[in-house]
């Protein structure tokens, strides 16, 4: 008897249990009203616990207000944002799924247009709907690039509040039934900006030595974890590089991913880039499973659970990965949603549920007649009769 694909094993991580290793990636959506959740992003979360996954990641909430990027992005600063949440929760748990939420602070990179309206600073476009930038925060008074409205640098004290911040926005995750939580500290954004010495200029405690620049991120981590249930994961989401000569690298990742294991930290999540400055481009080309290399290193040299995300396309493909060690979990995104039932159709190309059992009933039904040629089985319909007619010949 052969073992099932390691794909559609089981993973325990702390006393979250998932039935597979397929994670769909935290996605904005930039479709949000004052942060809260609507019914977008009811079917849009639902489709992949309908379609199989075994955890679905909730996309970059705010915990504070100035930490959106755009006025379309979900938000988590205020009590009256949980029960949207709790409700995606619901939701997936009803199709099987596990569901955990990225907590973000965009910093420097907030306050920008939505991506299809063209991804940077606000126009005067946007400031005649009633748009209008706010203040944005960093780790220096650096902007992310010409143009971007210059962030005010954080003092030590505004540190701890911001600190404080994301302790709430944790303990907001828990009443809204979340089974993980995710630290976004990757592509710019707060926490990364923190530890690139590309975008932290700082000369106290903050800034300087890679041990200075991993502080924030450190104690963002320590105080996350505190707050957040012991019986529940809590994964963290690096750029593993910053692909710019100069900037964060992949031995500096494994050097901050050995301390976030020993403060409770469960799965490194080994995404890269997003960060801006001069140098050259070292970022490996986006080609399928491009960064999967830096999820092997760090899983390989800090000895913790990582995730693989990034162009993975194939089922066999996702197979591989988890074969070889090079991760635990592997996470899609663009190709969820080309195709939000991925981890079905990966089941069923890995031989795993050939029979569509996996499927939701009102679906694997009729899917399980057509595979057999046959088109629906009802009393009196000549299918019937055909399947009553199949039946006897596999006898």
């Amino acid at each position: 008897m052969t073992s099932a694909p390691m794909l559609f094993q089981p993973i325990q991580i702390r006393d979250m249990t998932l039935k597979n290793r397929v994670v769909i990636a935290p996605m904005c959506q930039y479709t949000a009203v004052d942060g809260l959740l609507n019914d977008w992003h009811f079917v849009h979360l639902t489709q992949f616990a309908m379609g199989g996954a075994g955890l679905i990641i909730v996309e970059a909430t705010g915990v504070e207000k100035r930490g959106r990027i755009t006025y379309g992005c979900s938000g988590i600063w205020s009590d009256a944002h949980i029960p949207p949440l709790k409700r995606m929760v619901e939701s997936a748990h009803r199709h099987g799924a596990k569901i955990g939420l990225q907590l973000a602070h965009a910093g420097r990179k907030a306050s920008i247009q939505r991506p299809w309206e063209g991804d940077a600073p606000l126009t005067e476009r946007e400031f005649a709907k009633g748009e209008t930038p706010w203040e944005i925060v960093a780790p220096s008074a650096v902007p992310f690039g010409p143009g971007w409205l210059t962030p005010h640098a954080l003092t030590i004290a505004e540190i701890g509040d911001m600190i404080d911040a994301w302790v709430k926005a944790a303990k907001r995750a828990e009443q809204a039934g979340f089974d993980m939580i995710e630290i976004h500290s990757a592509h710019g954004y707060l926490s990364h900006s923190f530890l690139s010495p590309l975008s932290n200029r700082r000369t106290d405690k903050y800034g300087g030595s890679r041990e200075n620049r991993m502080r924030f991120t450190l104690e963002l981590a320590e105080a996350v974890r505190a707050a957040w249930p012991a019986s529940k994961p809590c994964f963290l989401r690096i750029s593993s590089v910053d692909g710019l000569e100069g900037g964060w690298a992949i031995e500096d990742t494994v050097a901050l991913a050995i301390q976030l294991k020993r403060i409770g930290i469960d799965v490194i999540d080994c995404s890269s880039g997003g960060i801006a400055g001069e140098g050259k481009v070292t970022l490996p080309k986006s080609t399928p499973g491009y960064q999967v290399g830096f999820a092997a290193q760090v899983r390989r040299e800090a000895d913790i659970k990582t995730q693989a995300v990034g162009l993975i396309l194939h089922a066999t493909q996702a197979e591989t990965i988890l074969r070889s060690g090079a991760a635990d979990l592997v996470a899609l995104a663009r190709e969820a949603l080309h195709d939000p039932y991925w981890a079905l159709h990966a089941a069923e190309a890995l031989s795993e549920d050939a029979d569509y059992k996996g499927w939701p009933i009102q679906y694997g039904h009729w899917l399980g007649y057509r595979a057999k040629g046959l088109f629906g089985g009802r009393p009196g319909s000549s299918d019937t009769d055909k399947a009553k007619t199949l039946g006897m010949a596999q006898r």
